[in-house]
């Protein structure tokens, strides 16, 4: 059996939009099965004095270009340049964990981003995410409280040692087994690496 797919992410992340949309149902196709991993990579790139797109920088304006000619290619939809950068309390980050505790990081997730990306409402910023949650048929009354609570607290710290454990810097990585993979566009070669490694493994005379 191939190895399941652990994918990590910031929701703060742009290229993330991109593999959110389409991660499912290529995983599926590869017979695998995701693990969705949020992480606070906020705190990596603090460590590492990292910008990833500054303001006003060709960076940022290919980093744009780049993801509409990506999803036109992909069939995801886009409209225009959302906002940039969201969730600067990382409340976002904060409900991710929860959701992905719960169980129910899949559909949190691509409803977030569909908010950020489409509707441009970012769940992150100003009082979106409570609407927010009562569209996606989540209370927030019950979700936000252990979002802001110190166990949430403790898993995003935990999140970070994982990162440093790794080797993560980025977002998204998909990780296999140990073996790390960084950016949208390398999900197909995470999964076919892991597809090999799985038939290694079933392979007669094999350990």
């Amino acid at each position: 059996m191939a190895h399941s797919l652990d994918f990590y992410f910031f929701p703060g992340s742009t290229y993330t939009y991109l593999t959110v949309n389409r991660i499912e149902t290529k995983a599926a196709e590869a017979g695998m099965s995701v693990r969705w991993c949020p992480y606070n990579l906020r705190v990596i790139l603090k460590e590492t004095g990292v910008t990833p797109f500054p303001p006003e920088s060709a960076k940022r304006r290919y980093m744009w270009r780049d993801i509409e000619r990506r999803t036109k290619r992909l069939g995801i939809p886009y409209t225009s340049e959302p906002e940039y950068p969201v969730d600067p309390d990382l409340k976002a980050l904060r409900v991710a964990m929860v959701a992905s505790d719960e169980g129910w990081c899949p559909e949190y997730m691509k409803a977030y981003y569909r908010a950020w990306f489409i509707d441009h409402k970012p769940p992150g910023l100003a009082d979106n995410m409570e609407a927010f949650l009562m569209g996606v048929g989540r209370d927030p009354g019950v979700v936000l409280p252990r979002a802001m609570s110190d166990e949430t607290t403790r898993m995003m710290e935990a999140s970070v040692g994982d990162a440093h454990r790794l080797g993560l810097f980025g977002s998204p990585h998909f990780v296999v087994a140990g073996e790390v993979f960084w950016g949208d566009d390398r999900l197909e070669d995470a999964l076919e690496w892991a597809v090999r490694q799985g038939d290694v493994a079933e392979a007669p005379g094999s350990l």
